[in-house]
């Protein structure tokens, strides 16, 4: 274990009982998203090495994000 995790470890472990539990459900819920993002990042390598991406107008995914957004 990296030293950091292992700080915060031992700084949870002075917490009460309710914020551990809390703080372990948080660390838990963040570990799931990571390990979703990962998954979601090695899918689109996948289809990239395939061949299947297609080229990208930046300038319009920026205009359709903001307009999605209710930005200018």
């Amino acid at each position: 274990m990296v030293k950091t995790l292992e700080k915060a470890i031992a700084e949870i472990a002075s917490l009460s009982d309710a914020d551990q539990e809390q703080s372990g459900e948080r660390l838990l819920s963040h570990v799931e998203k990571l390990r979703q993002l990962r998954a979601e990042v090695d899918k689109g390598m996948r289809s990239l090495d395939a061949g299947d991406g297609a080229p990208l107008d930046i300038e319009a995914f920026i205009r359709q994000s903001n307009e999605s957004h209710g930005q200018s």
